[in-house]
């Protein structure tokens, strides 16, 4: 069973026409009324005479993230087998879900999202600040969820199988902006598959809720705490390799060498003293040997992506014989 799951927020004038462009790939539609001050879901329910919707309600407003997890949770309930999560303000075209269900029906995915940024000509319609936004945040999502290979982390175009998903936990998983970036970070640290599928910029004259100015200093924080604890995960709780030796030794290395440099400079300059080579080197060596380290470690974690679908393990007798 293919379900599709909708948060709705502000959406009224463009979540109808979202609904009729979904095809019939898809066995079941479910629309998250996440508190709406517009009531999309009374005018879905009143609308839409499309058997396959459901309208669900969330008796506050959660945010995107907050609205597919209640959509995720009916929809596995239900006995889905693959989930697709698509907006409703029509920034993302439903006729392309065969596009993200086909990585995951053959078995080469765990997750597929959408990427606008493969064709260059359809980004002149995207915002400069989205476009410069979405390269900023791309790089933080590759350190903190450790999938170099994927890009445009906040399109929020995706599809899961249920296996993975139901070993999420979703009680920790965002509920706001973050919630993509976040439901990514929680995948690597399950060392899923998740794949980028081409898909074009639809920029109308719909609103964003999205406010950049409010959402980037949080953005970066979360970042840099996922980092550090996919790093803890993947390296030294779950897991110990080379790269477990290179980052800390590469870290110290550069520390102790900037830390032993800066304090013989500025006993150089307070003494009116200059530095012998021999001390310049001391305090050269070791950061360039611990650049190289954590360069190293850097390259292993490149290769380090997930390759092995996780649904195919965790299939009802995967572990037979």
């Amino acid at each position: 069973m293919i379900a599709v799951v909708i948060p709705c927020y502000r959406v009224e004038k463009s979540i109808l026409a979202v609904l009729a462009a979904i095809g019939p790939e898809c066995d079941a539609i479910y629309v998250v009324d996440d508190a709406c001050p517009e009531r999309s879901g009374e005018r879905v329910e009143r609308k839409c005479s499309d058997p396959r919707v459901r309208v669900l309600r969330n008796a506050t407003n959660e945010g995107v993230g907050g609205a597919t997890i209640a959509g995720y949770r009916a929809a596995l309930a239900d006995g889905a087998d693959i989930i697709v999560k698509c907006d409703g303000d029509g920034q993302m075209d439903p006729a392309l879900v065969p596009r993200l269900l086909r990585p995951i029906l053959d078995g080469e995915a765990d997750y597929t999202k959408g990427n606008r940024f493969f064709d260059l000509e359809t980004l002149r319609d995207m915002p400069r600040i989205r476009l410069v936004g979405n390269s900023l945040l791309s790089f933080l999502s590759k350190l903190s969820s450790g999938y170099w290979n994927l890009f445009d982390p906040t399109n929020g175009f995706t599809a899961i199988h249920a296996s993975v998903l139901s070993n999420l936990p979703l009680d920790k998983i965002a509920r706001g902006w973050f919630f993509e970036s976040d439901l990514l970070f929680r995948l690597g640290v399950l060392r899923a598959v998740a794949s980028d599928v081409p898909v074009p910029a639809r920029y109308g004259d719909e609103h964003s809720n999205l406010v950049v100015r409010r959402v980037a200093t949080d953005f970066a924080r979360r970042h840099a705490v996922n980092t550090a604890k996919r790093i803890f995960y993947n390296y030294y709780l779950r897991n110990f390799n080379i790269a477990s030796i290179e980052m800390p030794l590469g870290a110290l290395l550069m520390a102790w060498g900037g830390w032993f440099g800066a304090t013989h400079w500025l006993e150089g300059i307070r003494h009116n003293v200059p530095q012998t080579s021999g001390t310049v080197m001391v305090a050269a060596l070791p950061v360039l040997l611990g650049f190289q380290l954590v360069l190293a470690a850097l390259g292993f974690d490149l290769q380090n992506v997930p390759r092995e679908v996780l649904h195919r393990r965790l299939a009802p007798g995967a572990d037979q014989p």
